[in-house]
């Protein structure tokens, strides 16, 4: 019997040259093209009752021994001992072991079943009992080969690691690591609750807008651009949902959000990948405390529900995220980390002086105003201070020049009613007191859209639509935007934004070579 088919462990670890798994490969196509001439056909086969699944089993053993089960799965190790052998397999659960024996199913069908491939998909009846070493296991009686597997999956001891193949071959990274798919379980279950807090403990409704857009507004970013055949006009892939669902507040719909896919045609690292999972949520008659509030409940009870607790575990640091979370101020902020006293400079020549000084290109910061320089240096100089924003923490006090949503400041015109959420030194969120005077916002898109013009490529664009909209009348509105793969990193302990997106794009193999 093959080392392939048995999984014995190699007295030294082999992998496989390509020449092999051609052979290999050739090996199980001719297996197929047997069944096929014998009327076996595994493809033909469209459904197959499952009654039970690994886990449900395992958990409940008590109860269900003795009982007989319909199971299937993936055949992941087999051990054939002449008239009987011991195989896995795994279901959406897990792992269960399988015993069958030629008397039990027939010789015919044990010839058959000793030709079966780690990588078959099969069907098994059974009756549900313990090992003399106690596995909890299923006793087979009946075997369907429901779908046979033309590739050679990697051997157990050496896995699937390499990243980029897992990245590339997610399925097959699914298969061979379970920590993978308890990932992505992980994540379901996260965006359950987001929705659960939403719509149960604040009344938000889910909506949807629209992915592609004749302007790509909502935030400071560079988009994606398609072409729309039938209009004849230039699309833009989404970079948030932020105007519509203001729409929305303006139409009457109190209350409304929309988790999904956005995108913005940036650059790519541990926390940003160009199509990404964004959570916005706006709120009629609410303002920055109250999304203060809901950003707090989301990620408190997205751990709790997950890990049982409201300390984050990452990469060896702690986090707790039980409420209410500390807040500092953007400027001040700034200060204690240059030593630069922006609370007595007043003009944009005294901030340029300062931040050159400091050591900032000058042939940037010539072109930019008071508000704009302070961000820039929080951004260059503040973010990655150790445990300065390790939080969770809220982040206020933003210039009004990068807010052209957000309400100013009734108390200093110069900066708005905005938060971002840290966590570990990352944004996580971001929320406005929305503005809602139209000509303040008409005001500041035409600044934006004269940055534009000038060559900064991420200024947002002129909307007049959206303008009119609030013309018709935004009420007082709190809005949030969460950005939700890095909420599943922190809380499933991932190192990459890739290892939480189930695809994430890759180059293709002739890029990657060329």
């Amino acid at each position: 019997m093959s080392t392939e088919n048995n999984q014995q462990a190699p007295a030294e670890e082999h992998i496989m040259t390509e020449e092999e798994l051609g052979e290999q490969r050739q090996i199980r196509r001719n297996k197929l093209a047997d069944l096929r001439a014998m009327g076996r056909d595994p493809y033909v086969i469209e459904t197959y009752d499952v009654t039970a699944h690994s886990m449900d089993i395992k958990d409940n053993y008590e109860a269900m021994e003795d009982q007989e089960v319909s199971v299937a799965g993936r055949i992941m190790s087999k051990r054939v001992m002449g008239k009987a052998a011991f195989f896995d397999i795994l279901d959406k659960q897990g792992r269960i072991q399988c015993y069958v024996r030629r008397d039990d199913i027939g010789q015919e069908e044990y010839k058959l079943f000793k030709t079966y491939d780690i990588g078959d998909i099969v069907g098994i009846k059974g009756i549900v009992f313990k090992t003399k070493t106690g596995e909890i296991s299923v006793h087979t009686n009946e075997l369907t080969l429901l779908c046979k597997s033309l590739q050679v999956l990697p051997d157990k001891w050496s896995g699937l690691k390499d990243p980029d193949l897992r990245y590339r071959q997610r399925y097959v990274d699914l298969i061979m690591n379970s920590e993978v798919r308890d990932t992505f379980v992980k994540r379901s279950r996260i965006e359950h609750i987001i929705r659960q807090v939403l719509e149960d403990d604040y009344g938000f409704l889910e909506v949807r807008t629209p992915i592609l857009q004749t302007i790509a507004g909502g935030a400071a970013a560079r988009p994606f651009i398609t072409h729309h055949n039938t209009l004849d006009i230039d699309m833009y892939l989404r970079i948030a949902t932020e105007l519509y669902l203001k729409r929305c507040i303006v139409g009457g719909m109190d209350r409304v959000y929309e988790m999904g896919q956005c995108f913005r045609n940036e650059g790519m690292d541990q926390r940003h990948n160009p199509e990404y999972t964004s959570m916005e949520c706006y709120m009629a008659y609410g303002n920055l405390d109250n999304m203060m509030d809901i950003t707090e409940q989301i990620v408190y009870k997205c751990a709790m529900e997950i890990n049982g607790s409201p300390i984050i575990k990452y990469q060896g640091k702690e986090f707790d995220v039980t409420p209410p979370w500390n807040k500092i101020d953007m400027t001040e902020t700034v200060q204690k980390v240059t030593g630069i006293p922006f609370d007595r400079i007043d003009t944009d020549e005294e901030a340029r002086k300062a931040a050159i000084e400091y050591g900032m290109d000058p042939e940037d910061v010539n072109k930019w105003t008071r508000g704009k320089i302070i961000a820039e240096m929080f951004d260059d100089y503040c973010e990655d201070v150790p445990g300065l924003m390790d939080g969770p923490v809220f982040l206020t006090g933003h210039p009004v020049e990068i807010s052209p949503l957000a309400k100013k400041d009734p108390h200093d015109p110069r900066i708005t009613r905005r938060f971002e959420a840290y966590i570990n030194g990352w944004e996580l969120g971001n929320a406005f007191s929305e503005l809602n005077d139209p000509i303040d916002q008409y005001e500041r898109f035409a600044e934006q859209q004269r940055e534009r013009e000038a060559g900064d490529d991420e200024a947002h664009p002129m909307d007049m639509d959206f303008v009119n909209a609030i013309e018709v009348g935004l009420p007082p509105t709190g809005g949030l935007g969460i950005g939700v793969d890095r909420l599943i990193m922190l809380i499933t302990d991932q190192p990459s934004i890739r290892d939480v997106i189930l695809f994430p794009t890759m180059k293709t193999k002739d890029e990657k070579n060329a």
